[in-house]
C-alpha cells in the first residue's frame, strides 16, 4: 500500500502506518486525514507535533493512557483527557494520531 503526494509515493503497511518514519512530511498527515474524512485543525496539529516530539525523545509511540497524561502535563487538563483526544481522533487517539504523525502503531493497541 502507498500514499501518493505530488508524484511521490509513501509506502504504508497493511494498517496504513508509514513504513519509513523518516519520510514523513505534513502532507502525509493531511492525506491520511482526508482518507478518514477529517480536516486537520490547529488542535490536531498540536497533538501530532506533540507525538512526534515524544517519539523523538523516547523512541516509542505512547499508548492512550500515557498520551493522555503526557498531553495533560504539557498542554493542560482541558486537553489531557480522553474525551478531548477522542473528539479530535475518533478512531482512537493512540492509533489514528500516531498514524497521522508518521509513527509506528503504539504498543498495546489492537
Amino acid at each position: 500500500m502507498a500514499i501518493e503526494i505530488d508524484g511521490k509515493s509513501f509506502e504504508t503497511d497493511e494498517e496504513g502506518y508509514l513504513v519509513n518514519l523518516n519520510e514523513w512530511i505534513p502532507a502525509v498527515a493531511e492525506a491520511m486525514a482526508k482518507e478518514d474524512d477529517l480536516a486537520l485543525t490547529d488542535e490536531h496539529w498540536d497533538i501530532i507535533n506533540f507525538l512526534r516530539e515524544y517519539y523523538e525523545e523516547y523512541q516509542i509511540a505512547p499508548a492512550v493512557r500515557v498520551l493522555t497524561k503526557a498531553v495533560g502535563k504539557k498542554m493542560g487538563k482541558e486537553k489531557g483527557n480522553s474525551k478531548y483526544l477522542y473528539a479530535l481522533f475518533p478512531y482512537g487517539p493512540g492509533k489514528q494520531a500516531c498514524r497521522f504523525a508518521g509513527l509506528p502503531k503504539p504498543t498495546g493497541c489492537i
